[in-house]
């Protein structure tokens, strides 16, 4: 009974995938950087850490005016735009919408800021 229980549930993972048209398996879908060599730090690292990482960085941008450091948003934005819709946000397959979904976590980064790169949002302004 207990193997026939995990069957049904694995089974019915990889036909949730399947019915999503994925064909990456059962973690999110992430689109190689478009720019640069390696990320600002290790893949582990920025798993665990990328939200302290960048409240660190609003901290000393806001209160101290510091921008441009190792872990903007807006370098994060620069190097993981998709190709398809030129954001980390707006598609569900961006950056960080598809981790952000697979862990179902809210991202609220962008009811302020712009996602995508800077010189893709001018040209797509009115």
């Amino acid at each position: 009974m207990r193997r026939a229980l995990l069957a049904l549930l694995a089974c019915t993972a990889v036909a949730s995938v399947a019915a999503d048209g994925a064909t990456r398996g059962l973690g999110p879908a992430i689109e190689k950087a478009r720019q640069g060599e390696r990320c600002v730090e290790d893949t582990a690292t920025m798993r665990r850490d990328h939200m302290r990482m960048l409240e660190h960085q609003r901290d000393a941008t806001v209160h101290g005016g510091i921008r441009g450091a190792k872990h903007s948003l807006k370098g994060c934005i620069d190097c993981h735009a998709g190709a398809t819709s030129g954001s980390v946000a707006q598609a569900g397959g961006d950056f960080c919408v598809s981790c952000h979904r697979y862990a179902a976590v809210t991202i609220d980064c962008f009811e302020c800021h712009s996602s995508r790169p800077q010189q893709l949002a001018k040209k797509a302004a009115p």
